[in-house]
This record gives structure tokens, C-alpha cells and sequence, in this order.
């Protein structure tokens, strides 16, 4: 089989079911777990928005010329407290206006460790990152007013997924509600702020329960080291399981969402 890479699909179940996307096909991965599976770079890369053939990717899966032009790939997707939609610099105003400037959701994490982030896709977002918990705690109406909401967070507890520790296997559960309840009131003053710059219903405080996730693997590895397509073709080995957008072989692990837009041959 063969054709380009785009990240790992899942479904929300107990196990979480992975599938891998080559091209139009997609490979069921729980079966595979405790199988030999070879991935193996053609060398060639495929924009995944214009499909022309690239040298090099960007921004996941994108030409130079795409990566520059589509408002998908700008820095206010990292960095969504820069947004300037607003302005009317947005390199797509109606792709904002349909993807930005819609009900993000604020939450808390069990990934490495706690941590804060955003998204408008519950629960695809918690599985990419390997959370074995989440918990929403706003609704908040645009992007940019998430991002906001999750600086003023990021001060007390941590924005960021350390990737090697999350593969190292499964933390101790978090009582998420009790954080939430204590991180809140350190935020009051940057909500009231908010509150009177977006109105009293940009923000939303929730009250949900906390989301448990359960990732197929069957063993952890104690030592990281990673495949890279840029510098060995083939990825090779017996598959151990699947966390976050990453496979987990007995001689290695490799993020496939990193290489979107790789062709690649499957060998099972």
C-alpha cells in the first residue's frame, strides 16, 4: 500500500481506535499492536492543500508557497492571542470567520503532567496530545479570547506537553476539578477584564465532568528515541501501541502527524 501520510485518525472509545491514513486508505492500528509494521519514505512530499510535489514540508504538510498564503499556517494558530482578524490582515477572512472566530473551549489536561490548552474540537484535540484526562472549564467565543484565557492560566500551571514524558507511560490521575477550582480565582481579575472588553457572555465558566482516556499500547518505552523520514527512509519494527499522534515500536516511536504529506509504503 501506498500513498501520503495525514495524521492519525481516533475514535473515542475504551481503547481509543487509531486508524493511519496512506492516501485514501486507512489502516486499522489496534490489530496491529504486537505485529511487525514497516513504514518506508518514497522520498517524495506532497502538499496536502495544492498536492505539487515539495522538497521540503511545512507547517505539517504544506509547500513554501502554501505554508505562506494560507491562514491555517499563520503564527496566530500558536500563538492565538495575536489573532488580527479584526484588522483585516487575516490572510482568509471567511476561513477565519468560520474556523476563529467561533466557541473555542478552555480546559485542563493530564498529558506529562497538568497542563491548559484550547481547541474547538473536543475530544480529537485531548487524544492528539495523549491526555488520559481533560476537563473543559469555558467556553469562550473566538480564538483569540481563549488564548487569552489560557495565558492568564499558563502563569500558575504549564501550556505545554512534554512529548518524552508522555510516551513513558501513564501519569497518576489529577483531581482536574479541584485544580480548576483553585486556578479560577487566581484568574478573576483577567476574566472581569475580559468580561468588560467582550461583554459579560464572552466567557463562559462550565461545570462538566471529566473525560478519561485510555490509549492502546501494550508496553511503554523505558528510553525515547525517535524516527525521523528526513534521515532514514524506513521505520521498522513491532508495533507496541499508539499514544497522541504517535506509534510506539520496540525500537523506537515516530510522530505522524509530523509527517504529514510524506509518501509512504505500508508493509504489514
Amino acid at each position: 500500500m501506498k500513498g501520503t501520510l495525514s495524521k492519525l485518525k481516533s475514535s473515542l472509545v475504551k481503547p481509543i481506535e487509531y486508524q493511519l491514513p496512506v492516501g485514501d486508505q486507512l489502516i486499522d492500528l489496534n490489530p496491529l499492536i504486537g505485529k511487525k509494521l514497516t513504514l518506508t519514505h518514497t522520498g517524495n512530499i506532497f502538499c496536502s492543500n495544492c498536492e505539487k510535489k515539495t522538497k521540503k514540508s511545512y507547517s505539517q504538510g504544506h509547500c513554501f508557497v502554501c505554508m505562506r498564503k494560507l491562514a491555517s499556517c499563520d503564527m496566530c494558530m500558536m500563538k492565538p492571542e495575536t489573532c488580527h482578524h479584526e484588522q483585516g490582515t487575516c490572510r482568509e477572512p471567511q476561513w477565519g470567520l468560520e474556523n476563529c472566530m467561533i466557541p473555542h473551549t478552555v480546559y485542563l489536561a493530564n498529558t506529562s503532567g497538568l497542563k491548559v490548552g484550547i481547541t474547538r474540537q473536543v475530544p480529537t484535540r485531548w487524544v492528539d496530545q495523549g491526555a488520559t484526562q481533560a476537563l473543559p472549564i469555558f467556553t469562550v467565543q473566538t480564538r483569540q479570547q481563549s488564548g487569552l484565557v489560557e495565558i492568564a492560566l499558563a502563569e500558575f500551571i504549564s501550556d505545554k506537553t512534554n512529548w518524552r514524558n508522555m510516551l513513558k507511560g501513564n501519569n497518576e490521575e489529577i483531581d482536574l476539578k479541584a485544580k480548576a477550582a483553585e486556578l479560577i480565582p487566581q484568574i478573576q481579575a483577567k476574566l472581569d477584564e475580559l468580561a468588560q472588553l467582550y461583554g459579560a457572555t464572552a466567557i463562559t465558566q462550565l461545570d462538566e465532568e471529566v473525560v478519561e482516556l485510555e490509549f492502546p499500547v501494550s508496553e511503554f518505552p523505558t528510553k525515547i528515541s525517535s524516527f525521523n523520514f528526513d534521515k532514514n527512509p524506513e521505520v521498522s519494527g513491532v508495533l507496541k501501541g499508539i499514544k497522541g499522534q504517535y506509534l510506539i515500536f520496540d525500537n523506537g516511536v515516530i510522530n505522524i502527524r509530523k509527517f504529514s504529506a510524506y509518501e509512504i509504503e505500508v508493509n504489514i
